[in-house]
């Protein structure tokens, strides 16, 4: 990492993998790829080979078969074609949908989209940890419900909900599952072959591969499709036509590749960092941790701090880069909703810090955001108007 920053902010994005950022760097130098992998001619057939391939590579990671999965511009687009082309598909069924508040925002705003279109959509709440009840998910079913979706790890907190219970009954009322498993595919065991899943949404970028290429997994069984949010060539079924982007979809390939093989030891490696991570920023008078501290993804650590300004504290960290809450809801300096909807305060919520790191991530990273972080609490602190007056 470069030394006047320090990266902590995996769960927004990750680095490339030097693999990948090679082969990436051959193909668009050295090769052919740059060819359309729906020509007929030679360079059309020798691009149409590489993106079998790279699917072949994606779909032993998931255990699933290479016909399903369509390639995407990431897990945005994949969220919204399948919940809105599942949606839409299964209007001569029913109108309602159930989901989480504390789901991704291209989740949670593609529902409120389909509210404005006549859907009923039920919001469940989470428990105080982030975990989803399973009887309140029972007793939401309705004879129209026609679509679920549940995240798999959460990106501000890493709580991990129940995917198996969930799918299998979602499967048992003929009702489709979709899950947003972009902060999971290729950091935990995502079996799809297995799992009642119908319908998953990942992304390159949050496992070491490039940024604008994504894939949905669209379960080859009866009932399971998705309405195109859009029409042209007619390319992967129809279902996302367009010309594909060779070479993202051979770098997703090979980071899938590499996951396959290094899943076990990622998460032991920042399993470790977390709990280094906690055990020193835990004495720090006031630190608060949000999400279940047992049922998370290790690579994922989101703190709150009492009487301290989220933004002011944020700043104050540099060079660290973390975030306050989702990447894609920076902008925007209202409170996380993840964690209100976890029944924090304003205030704590204000505070709060995600820490996430991954496979470059080292100890001394760590020990030197503990130490930036007990440093920016003391000096804010210290210069609060309400505590200069109280000590006067």
């Amino acid at each position: 990492m470069r030394d006047d920053l320090i990266y902590l902010d995996y769960a927004a994005t990750t680095p490339l993998d030097p693999q990948v950022a090679e082969l990436m760097s051959a193909m668009l130098k050295n090769d052919t790829s740059f060819a359309n992998s729906s020509a007929v001619h030679i360079a059309g057939r020798r691009a149409s080979v590489i993106v079998e391939q790279a699917a072949a590579q994606l779909a032993r990671l998931l255990n699933c078969a290479p016909a399903e999965l369509i390639w995407t511009s990431g897990a945005t687009e994949s969220n919204n074609l399948a919940i809105t082309g599942a949606a839409r598909y299964r209007t001569h069924r029913g109108k309602h949908l159930i989901t989480m508040p504390t789901e991704h925002k291209a989740v949670a705003d593609v529902f409120r989209a389909l509210e404005t279109q006549g859907f009923d959509v039920t919001w469940l709440s989470p428990d105080e940890s982030g975990s989803l009840d399973l009887q309140d998910l029972d007793a939401a079913f309705r004879d129209d419900t026609t679509l679920v979706s549940i995240m798999y790890v959460n990106n501000e907190t890493g709580v991990l909900q129940d995917i198996a219970a969930i799918g299998e009954r979602c499967r048992n009322r003929d009702v489709l599952f979709h899950v947003d498993a972009a902060q999971g595919v290729g950091k935990l065991p995502f079996d799809l072959a297995s799992l009642p899943v119908d319908l998953a949404s990942m992304t390159a970028h949050k496992v070491y591969g490039p940024t604008g290429i994504g894939a949905l997994y669209i379960a080859d069984r009866p009932r399971c499709h998705v309405e195109p949010l859009y029409y042209g060539g007619g390319q992967q079924h129809g279902v996302r036509p367009g010309t594909l982007p060779v070479t993202l979809i051979a770098a997703f390939g090979l980071a899938a590749e590499i996951a396959t093989s290094s899943m076990a030891t990622d998460f032991e490696h920042v399993q470790a960092l977390r709990e280094r991570l906690w055990a020193g920023l835990q004495p720090i008078a006031g630190v608060v941790r949000n999400g279940d501290a047992e049922n998370s993804y290790p690579g994922i650590l989101n703190v709150s701090i009492d009487d301290i300004e989220g933004e002011s504290l944020l700043l104050a960290l540099e060079p660290l880069c973390v975030a306050t809450g989702s990447a894609c809801n920076s902008q925007n300096q209202e409170p996380s909703y993840v964690l209100r909807a976890l029944g924090r305060d304003d205030a704590l919520a204000q505070s709060a810090v995600r820490v996430s790191f991954g496979r470059m991530s080292t100890e001394s990273e760590i020990d030197f955001a503990v130490e930036r972080y007990r440093e920016s609490v003391e000096r804010l602190r210290a210069i609060a108007p309400g505590r200069a007056a109280s000590a006067t």
